[in-house]
């Protein structure tokens, strides 16, 4: 491969709560015993060097030395516009429609001060991101759940009819729709898109598409905007990317919404605007324009590449030596979903045992529960397979 996606990178110390937070309570997992390092599998960023084209535009920059205020440039806008014609074949996106957020999270809540009051219940999916539960909760907003489900192929499908019965039984007037699904890591195809839009449409719905994962998809599967699949869902759609999530840019924070309809743009602008908070960093616009390059197309290309090695790995490793831990095979993102139910009843033991015990051989996996996985495990699998491998042996031999 042309891109490094081998290398073991020491993050200690180096401003990564993936690996400096072990330990310390809260979300984090437990500290290992003696003997064992930390293989990072907890929060959703990636073990990689990032694609050459961010520290080399970022740089550049750097050898100006005043960073006073500043506007978005164009090069900012006809990158994200490049970006969605070439990756997700986008051709009537413009400059208007697109605008900076600090982060979805925060678009999300100002798409939700136009569309619902504080007390107002929201539908998501359940198993549900926890960013989506604890930022709604905190904002009084109601959530609803209409619970995916395994089909017989053991694949996670939407329930249309649940679906349609909370929103009335509710009075729901705003969804949101993670696309594709953190942290089942369902890529949706585009008649299941359709089929949801046409619920939303039916209720008179708006939706918040939280597309963050849209460049991570696996082998053999491509993302499809929710925006792209109708002139009504282009025009009831609050939509979220981000360069944060694809190029492992967390810290340098930055995303973006693309919002066509100009009645819903002016709002959404107006409410996202009284905090006077959500203005970008000029490192941040640098690294989205290096980011957009065509070296991080290529970049993308061969991580996703990589990616789709170490899910095929993990779920091979799962159904050979631990079938009683099931897991459905993600088609993007790099977050297995295991449910855990079967094993902690063959074996006796509680979940908090399942977790502690994979913390303790440092395997510092995540709680599934506040998922709404009541038998919940997620893994990160956005290491070099190396890592990936031995954080299985480690299972194998200690856990499983």
């Amino acid at each position: 491969m042309k891109y490094d996606f081998t290398t073991v990178m020491d993050r200690h110390e180096k401003d990564a709560i993936a690996v400096d937070a072990i330990g310390t309570g809260g979300f984090a997992p437990g500290a290992p015993k003696e003997g064992f390092d930390v293989i990072p599998m907890w929060v959703a960023d990636m073990n990689f060097p990032t694609a050459s084209s961010i520290p080399e535009e970022i740089a550049a920059r750097l050898q100006h030395p005043a960073f006073g205020y500043f506007s978005l440039t164009d090069e900012y806008f006809d990158s994200i516009i490049r970006w969605q014609k070439e990756r997700n074949g986008i051709d009537f996106l413009t400059k208007e429609c697109i605008g900076y957020e600090n982060g979805v999270l925060g678009g999300v809540l100002s798409a939700l001060k136009v569309c619902a009051q504080p007390g107002d219940a929201v539908l998501l999916h359940s198993p549900t991101y926890i960013g989506f539960t604890g930022s709604l909760t905190n904002n009084g907003y109601q959530i609803i759940h209409s619970p995916l489900y395994l089909d017989e192929n053991n694949v996670w499908r939407m329930d249309y009819e649940d679906m349609d019965a909370k929103i009335k039984e509710h009075h729901i007037h705003v969804a949101i729709f993670c696309s594709p699904h953190n942290p089942c890591g369902r890529v949706w195809e585009r008649w299941e898109i359709e089929k949801a839009m046409d619920v939303y449409h039916a209720n008179d719905c708006l939706v918040i598409s939280d597309e963050i994962w849209s460049d991570l998809t696996l082998d053999g599967f491509s993302h499809i905007p929710t925006q792209s699949v109708s002139e009504d869902a282009r025009m009831r759609t609050f939509a979220f990317y981000a360069p944060s999530k694809t190029f492992n840019l967390a810290g340098l924070v930055g995303s973006y919404h693309i919002i066509y309809n100009p009645y819903l743009r002016d709002r959404f602008l107006a409410a996202s605007s009284k905090s006077h908070y959500n203005e970008a960093n000029v490192l941040s616009m640098h690294a989205l324009i290096g980011a957009y390059k065509d070296t991080g197309m290529e970049w993308v290309d061969e991580l996703c590449h990589v990616l789709t090695g170490n899910v095929d790995y993990a779920c091979s490793f799962l159904a050979e030596h631990a079938q009683e831990i099931h897991v459905s095979r993600p088609q993007g993102t790099y977050m297995l979903f295991l449910d855990c139910e079967k094993w902690c009843t063959a074996h006796g033991k509680t979940m908090d045992e399942l977790l502690k015990a994979g913390w303790d051989v440092g395997v510092a996996w995540q709680d599934g529960r506040p998922f709404h996985g009541k038998y919940g495990i997620r893994m990160n699998l956005a290491l070099p397979l190396s890592r990936v491998q031995e954080a299985f042996a480690r299972l194998e031999r200690y856990v499983f």
